[in-house]
């Protein structure tokens, strides 16, 4: 079997003014995809989501490149697929469509799912967690938060996660009135899910210190990139010092980016992202972290064929804890697939049949026609 052909669909579907996010400076204005398809000769077909951070256009231009030492070799075998370099995010999303794609022909060929050839005895099904907390704004009842929150529950989900919100500079917000919602929130839930925070890497090491200790004394699961990525020294410092663990890692796309985090004990929680580094990146960055004694729960944002495929790599580690599920991407996220798996009572069960187990809904490029630019807007206030 031979690859005869790659092309990547970059589609968008705009938000109806009801459906716009909002975090930090930004407010979202549209819902990106970025599809790579590859073809066989033998009638057998690849699909895989490239993280749209990478930009589609972008992305399709650098799958375009990369196609030319694809086209002819044997998608089965695992030197054929390209891999992250950590210096380019078109390039490394790029590498992520293409590397979950050549697994959905190799699982196809062998006639077993992905998790199934990633791992002997892969779990059935996945647990999700509701990833939003996007939605709410200091200055217009932040208690929006509370209610979305406790909406998650009602639907089944046993895990919600949140964000800081809108600039705390426009609102006078305080560390101690973060942490007075947080506490809202707790009394809310009252213990019947679990809760993790995302701080998007906007806080000070002294703020994220100060959230962290309010977090543990909440029982939150983790706390996700309080600080820029970067400042290792500040991640090492606040994971020794928190009961909360502390998490990241979302943009790393090699074990090599990944080693120091992991070796020096910044991370009790590593969150590589398959449509950013490619499955079998993530696959090797799971075992460098099991072998530190770090977990992994990987960053899924976006559409279902991206969720898809992480949730086949959840499914085959050796610890499986919860898989991140994108509650603000709107008709897009599922509606890219003919047949959608979809998630029912906060569990996603993997489809039986082999591969990614998915198809492509037709005429994706009629209904979803790119739009050019940014997917969020700059706010000032």
């Amino acid at each position: 079997m031979v690859i005869t052909s790659v092309r990547t669909l970059c589609l968008t579907r705009l938000h109806e003014r009801e459906r716009m996010w909002q975090t930090s400076r930004y407010r979202t204005i549209k819902a990106d995809a970025a599809i790579v398809v590859i073809e066989t000769d033998e009638g057998i077909t690849g699909i895989g989501e490239a993280s749209p951070y990478g930009w589609p256009p972008l992305i399709r231009r650098q799958v375009e490149w990369l196609s030319q030492l694809l086209i002819g070799r044997d998608p089965c075998d695992p030197a054929t697929a390209p891999h992250p370099t950590g210096a380019s995010s078109p390039h490394d999303c790029a590498v992520g469509g293409i590397d979950t794609a050549l697994w959905d022909i190799r699982s196809q060929a062998a006639g077993r799912p992905l998790a199934a050839l990633l791992a002997p005895s892969p779990q059935q099904g996945v647990r999700l967690y509701a990833s939003s907390g996007v939605r709410y704004d200091w200055d217009d009842r932040p208690e929006q938060v509370i209610e979305e929150t406790l909406g998650y529950l009602e639907q089944g989900f046993t895990a919600c996660k949140l964000r800081v919100g809108t600039e705390w500079s426009w609102s006078g917000v305080t560390v101690d009135r973060f942490c007075g919602l947080m506490r809202d929130l707790s009394t809310a839930v009252a213990g019947r899910m679990e809760l993790m925070l995302d701080g998007n890497q906007r806080l000070t090491e002294e703020e994220a210190l100060a959230v962290g200790r309010e977090l543990g004394r909440l029982g939150f699961t983790w706390f996700e990139e309080p600080v820029p990525q970067t400042d290792i020294d500040a991640y090492i410092r606040l994971n020794a010092a928190l009961d909360v663990p502390v998490t990241g890692g979302e943009q790393f796309t090699t074990v090599q980016r990944f080693e120091p985090y992991l070796r020096r004990g910044a991370y009790r929680i590593a969150q590589p992202d398959v449509a950013w580094c490619g499955i079998t990146e993530a696959m090797r960055i799971a075992e460098l972290a099991d072998r530190h004694g770090v977990d992994v729960c990987p960053h899924n944002w976006h559409n279902g064929l991206m969720t898809l495929a992480h949730a086949h790599y959840v499914a085959a580690l050796p610890h499986p804890h919860v898989l991140e599920m994108c509650m603000v991407q709107g008709p897009l996220q599922w509606e890219i697939l003919a047949d959608p798996p979809l998630p029912a009572d906060g569990t996603l069960t993997l489809p039986r049949r082999p591969g990614l187990g998915v198809r492509l809904a037709r005429d994706l490029e009629a209904r979803f026609p790119h739009v050019e630019g940014h997917y969020a807007i700059n706010v000032e206030r």
